[in-house]
């Protein structure tokens, strides 16, 4: 069990640099198995859904090594294509591994994928992508054996922009005899960031960042070294937490283009951005106002990701805000957690209207999935008192060292793993 406590009131202010991409990380390491070869990655994130993903990749027969930000994987080694239930529990992201074992051994066995439950989301666009490609795939429960004698590229349209099913086609497709051309597919950086490594690996691909999307053919190579680009749902967190602290931060080495959406909506409500090609600076007013409406979509609109975030953010700016969420129905699971803080929201279908109230006050809460604790974190930083966030791992599943980097921006947060306790009186005080 993790326990963030958090003493709210301090006015975040001061630099940092941004983790690795966990989102992009994840498909690229999966993506490592596409073919035999030994891969450098850079600037890794140190979290734990990196360290299930290295898991599985021992499992498999691949040689692993981390030091610090770099990763190196040996997958010349793989023998098996088989994942256990175990390690396909700990996270979703492990269902990249479906198409990347295709196209490596003809054969995938695993079963459905974990990860935070924020509602339906069903891989029905991966196996129907993956079938049409030439795979046979037969479900029994919760397992999955997907096998193929030759993959076959072929024109693939998704009905929604998955991000999951474009990785996870682009993986299979490197094994296919012919083009593969994907319409429909989702636009996000992490997507670019994987046709990078695909290229990289050997992969003929353009279109990446487009909604059409074309592999080739693919020539592997033996040794690809590549640098994981920073994580904008990170940055989009930190700048939420400066806007909500009335602060002024600066992030560098990044791409402020990837979150704009985010910060255009800061901006909105009143925070100054100033930016480059490679940093970004905000700075925010004491109090934030409303901005209206707000909708989240598929790349380039507002990520679903830090719709939690920018909530937190927005709970004691004048006026009133209207959030729609229309990716996941489960995506308010940090309201209740919110209202114990004194926020004043109102959830109906979804859409949850935010009208800003005069003060929060710490308590204690528990995280209900990744980016809902951290906008329970974001909450406390501007609370009243003491703020206790109990979390089963959630948190640090997508942040890396996050109490180290918020106090390095002046935030007063502790983060303590302990085992289960029965009351927080174990905890550490001062």
């Amino acid at each position: 069990m993790d326990f963030w406590q958090i003493r709210g009131g301090r006015r975040l202010s001061g630099s940092c640099e941004v983790q690795g991409s966990k989102n992009a990380a994840l498909p690229i390491l999966a993506a490592s198995i596409v073919c035999p070869c030994r891969v450098e990655l850079l600037h890794v994130p140190q979290l734990s859904d990196v360290d299930t993903a290295l898991a599985i990749l021992r499992a498999l027969g691949c040689q692993t090594k981390r030091e610090g930000e770099r990763v190196w994987i040996d997958s010349r080694t793989l023998t098996h294509s088989e994942i256990s239930h175990k390690l396909m529990a700990r996270m979703r992201s492990s269902v990249f591994f479906l198409g990347a074992l295709t196209a490596r051994c003809g054969e995938a066995l695993l079963s459905l994928p974990g990860g935070c439950q924020l509602g339906q989301r069903p891989i029905d666009l991966h196996l129907a992508a993956l079938r049409k490609l030439g795979c046979e795939i037969d479900e029994a429960g919760d397992n999955i054996h997907c096998r193929s004698r030759e993959l076959r590229g072929c024109e693939l349209t998704l009905t929604f922009p998955s991000v999951g099913a474009t990785e996870n086609i682009l993986l299979a497709a490197c094994a296919a005899r012919g083009e593969t051309v994907l319409h429909g597919a989702a636009r996000e950086p992490e997507i670019v960031a994987l046709c990078r490594f695909l290229r990289a690996l050997g992969a003929d691909i353009v279109g990446a960042g487009s909604d059409t999307i074309r592999l080739r053919r693919f020539q592997a190579r033996e040794y690809v070294r590549f640098a994981i680009p920073p994580d904008r749902i990170v940055s989009s967190t930190l700048c939420c937490a400066a806007a909500a602290t009335g602060g002024d931060i600066v992030l560098k080495a990044v791409d402020p283009t990837e979150f704009s959406a985010v910060t255009d909506f800061l901006k909105a409500a009143g925070c100054v951005i100033i930016q480059n090609k490679h940093a970004l600076r905000l700075r925010a007013p004491q109090q934030l106002r409303s901005a209206g409406a707000l909708y989240t979509s598929p790349y380039p609109g507002f990520p679903t990701d830090a719709q939690p975030l920018l909530m937190a953010a927005l709970l004691r700016a004048r006026g009133t805000t209207r959030i729609t969420e229309t990716i996941f129905e489960n995506r308010f699971r940090q309201v209740a957690a919110l209202r114990r803080l004194g926020a004043d929201i109102t959830v109906r279908g979804c859409t949850a209207e935010i009208r800003g109230v005069r003060r929060l006050y710490g308590t204690e809460v528990t995280a209900t999935d990744l980016r809902g604790g951290a906008s329970m974190v974001l909450a406390g930083l501007c609370a009243e008192g003491e703020t206790v966030v109990c979390d089963t791992g959630h948190i640090t599943r997508g942040y890396e060292s996050f109490d180290r980097v918020l106090q390095e921006l002046g935030a007063d947060v502790k983060w303590t793993a302990i085992g289960m306790r029965d009351s927080l009186s174990e905890l550490p005080k001062g």
